[in-house]
């Protein structure tokens, strides 16, 4: 929530690593499971998480939207990649408009990129915070 994205990205490597078996590793649904358990703890604040949340022109990876006893929590949409850069899972979000269904929401939308080195293992992320004011967002 703060931003951090070199301590997510390790964060979501331990998940990934201590979690998933060696044979699923390299599965895009094992790391959409990772980082569901990754944020696990935020179920106190958001509705369970959206997988293929349709988004604009395509399919967010993961969403999640805060509780309406929680309007100040920041709706946060996930954007998966391997093999590519996590600035380019930002760039997926910004390009067919993901934010573009969330227009009931105000306030702030983390934008967040993950992508996973299927060689190396290591994952990297970039965390974008968007503000909402009125019909328009400010990054």
């Amino acid at each position: 929530m703060d931003g951090d994205s070199e301590q997510t990205a390790n964060l979501i490597q331990n998940v990934h690593n201590d979690f998933v078996s060696s044979i699923e590793y390299n599965d895009e649904n094992s790391l959409s499971c990772t980082i569901m358990i990754a944020f696990i703890a935020a179920f106190m604040y958001y509705h369970q998480p959206i997988r293929e949340f349709p988004c604009g022109k395509g399919f967010a990876d993961i969403v999640y939207l805060p509780l309406h006893n929680h309007p100040n929590r920041p709706v946060i949409v996930v954007e998966l990649k391997w093999d590519k850069s996590a600035e380019a899972a930002i760039s997926q979000i910004k390009e067919r408009q993901y934010l573009e269904s969330l227009r009931e929401y105000s306030g702030e939308i983390l934008l967040v990129g993950i992508d996973y080195d299927k060689k190396t293992k290591e994952h990297t992320c970039v965390i974008e915070e968007v503000k909402k004011l009125y019909h328009e967002y400010i990054v």
